[in-house]
This record gives C-alpha cells, sequence and structure tokens, in this order.
C-alpha cells in the first residue's frame, strides 16, 4: 500500500525525537505503535520492544547523562512506508557526542512500528566524539546552528572542535 503523506511521516520521526529528548509518553505513543520494536547495534543490548520500554530506555539517558538528540536530515518513501533520520546524540555527562542514521518502518495509519540505529562508526567509548572519519561535518550549516544554540559547556567544546574552521 503506498503512503501517501510524506510530510505525515517525517513529522513522525521529528515527534518521535522530540518524545526522547522531552521524556514524553504522550509523544512517543502519538508516533509509535504500541508494539514497536528498537533495534540497538551489537554490543548495546537486545532490540527494546514497546513504547514504554523506549520511554524507559532513553528517559535513563536523557536523567544519567543529559542526552539529547539532534536531527539533522529526514527523508521519507511513501511508496515503501520507510523512512530515515540523520541524527547527533549529546552526552554531555559522559562527554560525548555520537553520530548516526535511523530507518523507520510505518505501519499503513502512519504509525512508527520499527526504528533501527546505525552509528556514524563504530562506537567508540574511549572516544569523546564519534562520528565519520573525514566528513566535513563543519559545512554543514545545522551543525553551527548546535554549537551556537542548542549545546554550550563541554559538549560544545567538543563539537567546536570538530566543527572549528
Amino acid at each position: 500500500m503506498a503512503f501517501r503523506d510524506r510530510d505525515a511521516m517525517i513529522a513522525a520521526i521529528r515527534l518521535y525525537f522530540e518524545g526522547c529528548n522531552e521524556v514524553s509518553e504522550e509523544k512517543l505513543r502519538r508516533c509509535l505503535t504500541a508494539d514497536a520494536v528498537h533495534y540497538l547495534p551489537a554490543g548495546m543490548g537486545p532490540p527494546i520492544h514497546g513504547v514504554e520500554a523506549v520511554l524507559a530506555r532513553w528517559g535513563a539517558d536523557v536523567r544519567a547523562n543529559g542526552s539529547s538528540w539532534t536531527v539533522q536530515e529526514v527523508f521519507a518513501d511513501t511508496e515503501a512506508g520507510i523512512g530515515v533520520a540523520e541524527w547527533t546524540g549529546l552526552k554531555p555527562g559522559l562527554g560525548k557526542v555520537l553520530r548516526g542514521a535511523e530507518l523507520y518502518r510505518f505501519t499503513e495509519d502512519g504509525l512508527i512500528d520499527e526504528i533501527r540505529i546505525y552509528y556514524a562508526s563504530p562506537r567508540d567509548d574511549g572516544r569523546a566524539v564519534n562520528e565519520l572519519d573525514g566528513y566535513a561535518y563543519a559545512d554543514r550549516p545545522l551543525v553551527d546552528a548546535l554549537v551556537s544554540g542548542h549545546v554550550g559547556g563541554l559538549v560544545g567544546g567538543l563539537v567546536g572542535r570538530v566543527v572549528s574552521r
């Protein structure tokens, strides 16, 4: 079945990130199916099943590490019912920045029922900034906005070194 509303798919992906950042069950319920599955890379634990478990997992990360996620790009394929978002994860409590992308599968009624996360590079907890080697993050205007407005503090300094021109 074709998904006709590309904007609604993109809005659902953005709402998912808002829900994670705000630890908002209400927002997650508006974009995820009750039994949505969030798959993680090897070494990060088993898949997360259900809205409550997604909320618990990322809510614990927000509370413990001050984590937040910023979306750089979002794409939606209305025919396949698939969306993709590129994001930056900020973890001030750990002094870490992670970059990656997620693939979202949508149901016929426009809810996300599957999320697959992919990190931009092998996750290396020994590095303060995890990202693609050699990629020109500094050439992306959204990163400049991230550094000047949203980040601040330790993580802002880390990103600033990566972004410095």
